[in-house]
């Protein structure tokens, strides 16, 4: 089964007609008057800047799916383009406002989009960050008046490219990229405002192997003692981890400083070491008494890309589903990942419908604070 990259659209229509209006930018009242009037030939930025962004989808149509909104802010320039989408709502009137885009972002990240991709400028972003935050990786089409974020790629053309590699396989680190705003009131008056809202978590460029400081040069080790360094500071109190076999993983067990099994499974939490080489039993009863969540820390088999289903059967189709599949971490090295040209990871649990769940996007950590998007399936 392929690996379907799930695309959430949005699209502000507003964005960038307050530029050629000479309004500075394209929130408040007056824009929407004024854009009201326009007419229809001359509304189309946004939609045009689109449409520049997934014309190059269109040949890869088979690997990716989209949701989006109704009329203007999607469903219209996917509709122009031929591409397949579902609708997850509508604007609540005939010109979109901030609250139908921050709906809008909720509504996919509800609907499980691997990204959402958006068109508009830095006020869309505000928007999209008060929605969703960190929780999925997010894309911008720059379509605005004022684009100070980071979270905007190149060109239209350049965030097309960057889908075309995620859908092919490339190694499209995650990373996290300022959302800022300057105050369209002030800046009327030739006042520049920059504010900082937060960060959002970012396809950067399309990182394939020869362009990174790994290949030949990458040392495994070191980059298992990264990896190692960012989960153990980023360890939740309170939760369960259950650390599978690998090399990978045992450099967790050895930032801290616990005994580990380098070919089964470890329950630990608050740092200390629950159970040692457990069996899927042990793993369910621990699960029923741990006092909050649980998270499933698994490297990948290098070669054959396996996840699950291959040396690590104690993360049964129950233990999963258990855990839940929003908690699962994986870790590796790029040099691994890129070792399957493009391959997906594999998933093998002798449960069919867990495994077409388990397919998808999912983020893999790669080093300290380092992470990329990549396809999970069930055969090359």
């Amino acid at each position: 089964m392929g690996a379907i990259l799930h695309i959430g659209l949005i699209v502000n229509p507003l964005a960038g007609l307050g530029g050629s209006l000479g309004l500075k930018g394209s929130d408040g009242a007056e824009l929407a008057q004024r854009f009201s009037r326009l007419e229809p030939t001359q509304r189309h930025r946004a939609l045009d800047r689109v449409q520049r962004a997934l014309r190059p989808l269109v040949e890869h149509a088979g690997a990716l799916r989209f949701t989006t909104w109704g009329g203007a802010m999607g469903a219209e320039v996917l509709h122009t383009l031929g591409l397949e989408y579902g609708i997850a709502g509508e604007a609540a009137a005939a010109l979109s406002s901030a609250d139908d885009t921050r709906l809008a972002a909720r509504t996919l990240l509800q609907r499980g989009v691997d990204l959402i991709l958006f068109a508009g400028g830095d006020g869309t972003a505000r928007d999209i960050f008060d929605a969703v935050g960190k929780a999925v990786p997010v894309l911008g089409i720059p379509a605005g008046v004022k684009m100070h974020s980071g979270v905007f790629a190149v060109s239209p053309e350049a965030a097309g490219e960057l889908l075309v590699q995620l859908v092919a396989g490339g190694l499209v680190g995650l990373t996290p990229r300022e959302v800022r705003d300057i105050d369209e009131e002030a800046f009327r008056h030739d006042v520049v405002r920059s504010r900082f809202y937060g960060e959002l978590l970012v396809p950067g460029e399309g990182r394939y192997l020869q362009h990174t400081k790994v290949g030949g040069r990458e040392s495994p080790d070191l980059v298992a003692d990264d990896i190692a360094d960012w989960l153990v500071e980023n360890m939740e109190p309170g939760r369960t981890y259950l650390i599978g076999p690998g090399s990978t993983t045992a450099a967790i067990m050895t930032r801290l400083q616990l005994p580990n099994t380098l070919l089964g499974v470890d329950v630990i939490r608050d740092g200390t070491l629950l159970a040692a080489d457990v069996d899927e039993d042990t793993l369910l009863a621990q699960l029923h008494q741990a006092p909050g969540e649980s998270t499933i820390v698994v490297t990948v088999i290098g070669g054959q890309g396996n996840l699950f289903g291959r040396g690590n059967q104690q993360f049964s189709p129950a233990v999963i589903r258990r855990v839940g599949l929003e908690n699962i971490l994986i870790v590796a090295a790029k040099s691994k990942i890129a070792a399957l040209q493009g391959r997906p990871l594999l998933v093998d649990t002798n449960d069919p419908q867990l495994d077409a769940e388990l397919c998808g996007w999912r983020t893999v950590v790669t080093g300290y604070d380092d992470r990329i998007l990549y396809r999970v399936g069930t055969r090359v």
